[in-house]
């Protein structure tokens, strides 16, 4: 057999074609991942429901216990003016309630309410239903496919300890 060609830093060419294709799928992502979220953003505004809401609701949701009110805005990258404003709009709306703190007299709880418990299921489902959208548009194999690629994705950034468990 033939001695396999290297470059001058020692690898072979098939890194060379290798880091050309990361660098490539990197560019599809940046294009992707930003026209996702607003493909997303504008269905949900269609059905009268922001992103932020949502979010917000179903963090109260699924914790299932008070949440200090500047944690939750620290955990989804809310400024503490727009958290705020969301807890005052849903607040309004009878979905969470505010809650003074057992020991802290600076930190405010938020609960949810049985209605706010209520809209998060019926909003999340919705907001599965329509991002789900997309991804109809490939056959189940690709979308396996995808979702086994994500899921190593995921691995990989947990292990980074950039997405949580």
């Amino acid at each position: 057999m033939g001695e396999e060609r290297t470059r001058a830093d020692g690898q072979a060419p098939e890194a060379d074609r290798f880091d050309e294709l990361s660098v490539r799928l990197v560019e599809r992502f940046e294009i992707f991942g930003p026209g996702y979220i607003k493909w997303l953003h504008s269905r949900m505004r269609d059905q009268g429901v922001s992103y932020a809401r949502m979010r917000l609701l179903g963090a109260l949701h699924w914790s299932r216990d008070p949440v200090i009110m500047s944690d939750l805005g620290v955990k989804l990258g809310v400024t503490p003016r727009n958290i705020t404003k969301l807890v005052d709009a849903l607040e309004g709306e009878g979905l969470l309630r505010r809650v003074p703190h057992p020991t802290d007299r600076r930190a405010t709880l938020l609960e949810v309410t049985a209605e706010g418990e209520r809209t998060a299921r019926e909003e999340w489902a919705e907001h599965q239903r329509q991002a789900s959208a997309l991804f109809r548009a490939l056959p189940e194999s690709d979308c396996r496919a995808l979702m086994r690629i994500v899921d190593q994705l995921n691995a990989e950034l947990r292990r980074s300890g950039m997405v949580g468990g």
